[in-house]
């Protein structure tokens, strides 16, 4: 540790820190622009100049290494000068619309051009202008004469989100930030950079224009898409929700989110939305009140009951509801005498399991990875966030190894690919266990195959260093087999001492499994029961087709389908739509893939006449006259899973939590096609936003969809 003097205090920091680290550990802030503590130095904008004592003119805070017994003024008559010098010269181009820029209320320059700004200009010259770009749907580069030329989101590209969309050309008074040749800005991670941006250069494209940031209230909140389980701040006006931005928290998002967290959020007040409850009469959808359409499910059910038995009944829970709909959608079907509940969708085997599958380790653990093999997964889509710790560890020194079936761009440095179709996805990993069977020269799993170079290549990487694991992605969980993968990967992990994880799907893929969102012995599937194989189906945020691997037309035939949506879906198999909360609109937890519960509540009111669906789900229970159902909110509903051992009241973090797996391996080369949604295809709300499937991804998605001849 080193010893500074900052301002007249005594500050200890580590080695190699920077004036500006050691200010942040005191408490005093150095005004700046270009640094960011999760971006590399750029020393670009020098509006931290500060007073070093011996030094004969001021120094940028950011790039100056402390030294023992550095003195350093922050508030000295030279660094409030040389501070208003550089502010002068920032603004000497800037164009000055600050009442009509999208910008204005949380403007970095605004803020500290009061501070530190002149009350006019000796400037006389035209001030100079840039020319817009059209980028893409999501970012609007329209006023990019505001740039100061911070390079931020130039960074950001390079090393966070690991690619280079943006770059400076030009020299002088000439430089701009663009693309290159006219392209789009396509990163899944790219509405950082606007949150990263100091000025109003780079700003929401659908935000736009649309409200002031101090008319906004602040409301947390968690994404209810992917199993980070970011956290959200979703700023509302008028009970809508206008944008939604990072809360930053490092054990979980650090402070970014992946651009289906940012923008998904128009589908929740787009024309697709459910208000009233509806049936169908005679082929046609009429609008009812909640006390007819319950009462009718209600007394479906029981007569369905009365003559079939409860066995006849099921429910289909998608894993992006959350833990306590999850939870009562099971606790209703095992009252009416069903065990035929499944949250598994697009999965391939069916196969009981021993305990809950979840990562095998915390998130921020990926970022210090020294070595890893990904099994299944398209990572830098299907779970941005983790994509980006990934990134970090390779960028350290990480070994990044996968097994796929093509090799598509993960935006991060892969050592090793081991390319293959899904149906020999388990032999290729069983070549990796051989190849760690023979370098330790122990006895390989049964079957295994014979290593060849790649699958060499791999297990050495993960006999070196501490810090190692196998995660199984979305393909590979959906796989026809998946417990020979889980199990070939347990032995990988024990011979080697890596962590075993399965990266899971959804924002509640944990807790759909913590709240026993799964069939009982000798019960129906998810498969069997879109199959037409029950007499009544409830579904809970389920859109056949475009969630499933089989497409449900079958369901047509079965005797009432009963659709709990926000959206108006599922008409032509569907006899009742009961319309429920969005993640906006309830209360309620999601449970990432870590195991960590995260609680939330709800941040505008109910669209209509929509329900919460943990508020459906008792009140139809009631209607059924079935015990255990007296819960008068969200919370008592928590509290009742928390009761029943299910997650520890303490810590928050879900029980049984294991991804043992011992099984016969099975060779068969069974799965040739596992089913995984593409990036802005994975659930009903980021289906349903303009936007994201204006871009790139979103076109290649929905094509993808049309082509499969499933639903988008």
């Amino acid at each position: 540790m080193i010893e500074i003097e900052l301002d007249g205090k005594k500050v200890e920091i580590a080695e190699g820190s920077m004036v500006m680290h050691a200010a942040e550990k005191a408490g005093t802030y150095i005004p700046h622009f270009c640094y960011h503590k999760k971006l590399s130095i750029a020393a670009s904008c020098r509006m931290c100049l500060v007073d070093v004592e011996k030094m004969p003119k001021p120094m940028p805070a950011c790039a100056t290494p402390v030294t023992q017994g550095m003195v350093v003024r922050t508030k000295s008559d030279k660094a409030i000068k040389a501070q208003q010098s550089v502010m002068e010269f920032l603004l000497i181009n800037h164009p000055l619309d600050c009442p009509i820029c999208d910008q204005g209320g949380e403007c970095q320059l605004q803020d500290l051009a009061v501070g530190y700004g002149g009350t006019k200009s000796r400037y006389e010259e035209e001030k100079r202008v840039v020319e817009h770009k059209d980028v893409g749907p999501l970012i609007s580069m329209e006023e990019m004469s505001r740039c100061i030329h911070c390079t931020r989101c130039v960074r950001f590209g390079q090393e966070l989100a690991g690619v280079m969309e943006l770059g400076m050309s030009h020299r002088g008074e000439h430089a701009e930030i663009e693309t290159f040749v006219g392209a789009s800005i396509d990163s899944e991670v790219s509405g950082n950079m606007i949150d990263l941006c100091p000025v109003g250069a780079l700003t929401s494209k659908p935000f736009r224009y649309s409200a002031r940031t101090w008319e906004l209230s602040r409301r947390k909140s968690v994404s209810p898409h992917d199993s980070t389980g970011a956290n959200l701040i979703v700023q509302v006006k008028n009970n809508r929700v206008m944008r939604v931005v990072p809360l930053e928290n490092d054990a979980v998002n650090e402070c970014w989110i992946a651009d289906r967290d940012r923008f998904s959020y128009e589908a929740l007040s787009g024309a697709e939305r459910l208000t009233k409850p509806m049936l169908k009469q005679d082929g046609k959808w009429l609008e009812v009140e909640w006390q007819t359409a319950l009462e009718y499910v209600a007394n479906g059910l029981r007569n369905i009951v009365a003559e079939q038995g409860g066995e006849a009944i099921g429910a289909l829970v998608s894993p992006h509801s959350t833990l306590e709909e999850a939870y009562l959608a099971t606790q209703l079907l095992q009252g009416l005498g069903s065990g035929n509940v499944d949250y598994r969708l697009r999965n391939a085997q069916f196969a009981p399991q021993e305990g809950v599958r979840y990562l095998g380790m915390d998130i921020a653990a990926l970022s210090e990875l020294q070595a890893v093999l990904v099994v299944g997964s398209n990572l830098r889509k299907d779970h941005p966030l983790f994509a980006m710790r990934v990134r970090q560890a390779a960028r350290k020194g990480g070994v990044v190894s996968r097994i796929v079936d093509t090799a598509v761009d993960w935006a991060l440095p892969v050592k090793n690919s081991m390319l293959a179709p899904a149906s020999q996805w388990a032999q290729s990993l069983a070549k990796v266990a051989a190849a760690v069977a023979q370098v330790k020269g122990i006895a390989a799993p049964p079957a295994a195959a014979t290593p060849d170079e790649a699958a060499t290549a791999v297990a050495q990487s993960l006999l070196r260093g501490e810090r190692k694991a196998v995660l199984l992605g979305n393909a590979a969980a959906h796989h026809a087999q998946f417990d020979t993968l889980l199990s070939l990967a347990n032995w990988i992990g024990e011979q080697t001492g890596a962590q075993v994880g399965v990266l899971t799907e959804a924002a509640n893929t944990v807790g759909a499994q913590i709240a026993g969102a799964l069939p009982k012995a000798g019960a129906l599937n998810a498969a069997q029961m879109l199959g037409g194989a029950l007499k009544a189906v409830l579904l809970l945020n389920v859109e056949p087709g475009a969630d499933s691997a089989v497409d449900g037309k079958n369901l047509a035939k079965t005797d009432m389908v009963v659709t709990l949506s926000p959206f108006k879906t599922n008409l032509d198999i569907s006899d009742v739509l009961l319309p429920i909360s969005p993640f906006t609109e309830t209360s309620g937890t999601f449970v990432n893939a870590e195991g960590r519960s995260q609680g939330f509540h709800a941040v505008v009111k109910p669209l209509g006449d929509t329900r919460p669906a943990w508020k459906v789900l008792r009140v139809l229970a009631n209607m059924l006259q079935l015990d255990g159902f007296a819960q008068e909110s969200s919370q008592d509903v928590y509290q009742a899973i928390c009761a029943a051992g299910l997650i520890d009241a303490n810590t928050g973090v879900g029980n049984k939590l294991s991804n043992r797996c011992a099984v016969a391996l099975d060779f068969s080369g069974k799965g040739e096609a596992p089913v995984s949604a593409s990036i802005y295809q994975l659930d009903g709300i980021v289906r349903r936003a303009p936007s994201l499937q204006a871009t790139a991804d979103g076109r290649a998605g929905a094509s993808a969809s049309r082509q499969s001849g499933v639903q988008a």
